[in-house]
C-alpha cells in the first residue's frame, strides 16, 4: 500500500522538469505539496492546474543558493501546515565544460547549486524531522553521480558529492528519518539549456538526449520510495532510457 495520502511534501527546483512532474505525481496521490523555485509565475501556473485537478498545492518563492531563502522555505511550510514528512532536494543546473575552458564562473554555480542548495536543505529540514522523529530527504543526483565523462567532471562532481553526503546522512541520523538519492539518466527537462557552450550543447541533445525519459518516469520513481513504509528505507534508485536489444 502507498503511503503518500496526507503527508506534507516540500520540493525544490519544481517550476519544471522533474520538480513539476514530481508534484503533481504526489497531488495526484492525495499528497500536500509545496512548490519552490525563483519562477513564481510558472509555480503559480502549475499550483493552478494542481489545485484545479482537485490536488492540494501551494508554492514558496525559493532561491536555493541562500541558505536564508531555503531556512524561510522550510519555516513556512512548517507554520503554515503543521510539519514537514519529506523534503525532495531536486533543483539543480548542469553547465557542461571541459576543464580546460576554466570557466569558473560555471563551476562557481554548479557547486552553488547543485551541492549547497542540498546542504542549506538538509541543515533546515532536519531539525524539523529530528522534532517529529520522522522524516525524509530524496536527493536527485543523476546518472553521473557515479560516472565521468569529458565535460563532465565538475557537474559529476557535484553529483558524487550529493550521493556522499546523503550516505553520510543516513549514517547520521536516526532510522526513523530516511535518505533516498534517486539518480535519473537523460530527462527530457530544461536541464540541457543549462549548458552554454553551443557546440557541446547540440551534442547533448542529438546524443545523450535523443532518447531521453520523461519527468514522469522519475516522479514515479520519487512516488515509490516515499510511499513505502516507515521501516522501509528505499536507500537510491538509478534510472535510465532503456536500451535496444542488440
Amino acid at each position: 500500500m502507498s503511503d503518500i495520502k496526507d503527508k506534507v511534501i516540500a520540493i525544490t527546483g519544481a517550476s519544471s522538469g522533474i520538480g513539476e512532474a514530481t508534484a503533481r505525481k504526489l497531488a495526484s496521490g492525495g499528497a500536500t505539496v509545496v512548490l519552490g523555485a525563483r519562477r513564481t509565475d510558472r509555480l503559480a501556473t502549475v499550483v493552478e492546474e494542481i489545485r484545479a485537478g482537485g490536488g492540494k498545492a501551494s508554492y514558496i518563492p525559493l532561491d536555493v543558493t541562500s541558505q536564508e531563502s531555503v531556512k524561510g522555505f522550510i519555516d513556512d511550510v512548517v507554520k503554515t501546515h503543521g510539519r514537514l514528512d519529506v523534503l525532495v532536494n531536486n533543483a539543480g543546473i548542469m553547465p557542461l565544460s571541459r576543464l580546460t575552458d576554466r570557466k569558473v564562473a560555471d563551476w562557481e554555480q554548479m557547486i552553488d547549486v547543485n551541492i549547497k542548495g542540498v546542504l542549506y536543505g538538509i541543515a533546515a529540514a532536519l531539525p524539523v524531522f529530528e522534532k517529529q522523529q520522522c522524516g525524509q530527504f530524496i536527493n536527485v543526483t543523476s546518472g553521473a553521480d557515479r560516472t565521468v565523462a569529458p565535460a563532465s567532471a565538475v557537474y559529476s562532481g557535484t553529483k558524487f558529492a550529493v550521493r556522499a553526503i546523503s550516505d553520510g546522512l543516513r549514517m547520521e541520523v536516526d532510522q526513523n528519518i530516511r535518505v533516498t538519492v534517486i539518480a535519473p539518466g537523460a530527462t527530457s527537462t530544461e536541464l540541457v539549456n543549462t549548458i552554454n557552450d553551443p557546440a557541446l550543447k547540440a551534442a547533448m541533445e542529438t546524443k545523450v538526449f535523443a532518447s531521453a525519459m520523461p519527468p514522469e518516469a522519475i516522479a514515479c520513481a520519487i512516488s515509490y520510495a516515499i510511499g513505502q513504509p516507515a521501516n522501509v528505507d528505499v536507500r537510491e534508485i538509478l534510472v535510465g532510457p532503456a536500451t535496444p536489444s542488440m
